[in-house]
């Protein structure tokens, strides 16, 4: 295969998939911020029970 027609396949190609991988992917500040939020749930559940709550968590 000519070094040209390979390019211009692969081109295309390429172009195929990132826009295949573009409508699957999740939005990524939407995902960040779910995770964020829970960080923050959990980390406020912990320092509420105290500080043996921490300990028995870790050592879980």
């Amino acid at each position: 295969m000519h070094a040209d027609i390979h390019h211009v396949l692969h081109t295309a190609r390429a172009a195929e998939l990132h826009a295949r991988a573009a409508e699957s992917r999740l939005p990524r500040t939407t995902l960040r911020t779910r995770i964020g939020w829970t960080l923050i749930e959990v980390g406020l559940r912990l320092t509420a029970r105290g500080p043996s709550a921490a300990t028995a968590v870790r050592t879980a």
